[in-house]
């Protein structure tokens, strides 16, 4: 069964924002939501970046029904894990089974603000797998100690866990790292219809849930989107793995100087104010694999959005 899921974005929306915004998805009529877990916006005209414990808290409070992710959390430099569990845990408990817990290699926007040094991919990977078995362990709720190659923890016990263990899913945007997902992770988080990695998921036996997130910026007109995509989310057409090694919104604005307004209109995001054009894109990602696709509304204008979504695109996956 597919599902359709509404993004609130912590780059753009403060916490008060993001917890209206939860409301809105959940009456709309989407399935599910997925916040960003960020120290530091992209850009600085996104111009925000709450602490993400804090409003998912909120939002367990303030909701009934709308399943709740964290899309993604890197639970390996700049937050230690023994406090990443304890959050999760927490929160797990507040939700009951409407959360579900991503988790990825991070980058190095968020993770260099502790001063350690940004390690390559593969250990990173290495880093994660070691975060992800200590925080599986803490969530039984038994004394933990942990010698390891990355971390320490003695004596540690977590006295409110769930009752079951949280579900936890791993990010990967390419095939080696699908393979590791399918191995460590509960599912595969992606971004856009990479129907590759679904594949390689799915070939090293990889049975659970699979998300991904598409851009989307619906406005009265497709200049007024593309216009309001190239002023808020330029970092969205930067090419290759700038995205992970650089260090500041600062770089990234400089980095955007790369980027034309026509870079914006031929890109992946979806700014055509026509309702087939954004039901398209939703089938695209379920065609390519993808079981929960949810959609990243770029700009401040989020209202007028979740109510177009409302009457005009989920009716045609319902």
């Amino acid at each position: 069964m597919s599902r359709i899921g509404y993004a609130l974005s912590s780059e753009e929306h403060g916490p008060t924002e993001l917890l209206e915004n939860a409301r809105r998805a959940a009456e709309a009529g989407f399935d599910f939501c997925s916040i960003s877990d960020h120290f530091h916006p992209w850009t600085s005209t996104q111009g925000e970046s709450p602490f993400v414990w804090s409003t998912l808290g909120a939002i367990a409070a303030t909701t009934d029904e709308i399943d709740v992710g964290v899309g993604v959390t890197c639970p390996t430099i700049r937050i230690h894990p023994v406090n990443v569990a304890h959050a999760v845990a927490t929160v797990d408990e507040m939700f009951g089974d409407r959360f579900t817990f991503g988790v990825g290699t991070g980058e190095n926007l968020n993770e260099h603000v502790v001063g350690e040094r940004w390690p390559e991919h593969d250990v990173r990977l290495e880093m994660l797998e070691e975060s992800m078995a200590l925080m599986r362990k803490l969530w039984t709720g038994e004394t933990t100690s942990h010698h390891g190659e990355y971390y320490t923890v003695e004596n540690a016990r977590l006295y409110t866990v769930p009752d079951e263990q949280p579900t936890t899913i791993a990010s990967a945007f390419g095939p080696q790292t699908a393979e590791w997902a399918a191995e460590h992770g509960d599912g595969l988080w992606c971004s856009g219809p990479n129907g590759e990695v679904v594949d390689a998921y799915e070939d090293a036996g990889g049975e659970g849930p699979k998300l991904t997130q598409m851009h989307v910026c619906y406005a009265d007109s497709e200049d007024e989107a593309v216009d309001t995509v190239y002023e808020y989310w330029p970092n969205g057409s930067l090419p290759g793995e700038l995205a992970q090694v650089l260090p500041t919104p600062a770089h990234f604005e400089q980095a955007a100087q790369m980027v034309e307004r026509e870079d914006v209109a031929e890109g992946a995001t979806t700014t055509d104010p026509d309702p087939q054009a954004h039901i398209d894109s939703l089938e695209q990602a379920l065609e390519a694999g993808y079981d929960n696709v949810y959609v990243h509304q770029i700009g401040p204008e989020q209202e007028p959005m979740l109510e177009f979504y409302a009457n005009e695109v989920l009716p045609s996956f319902r």
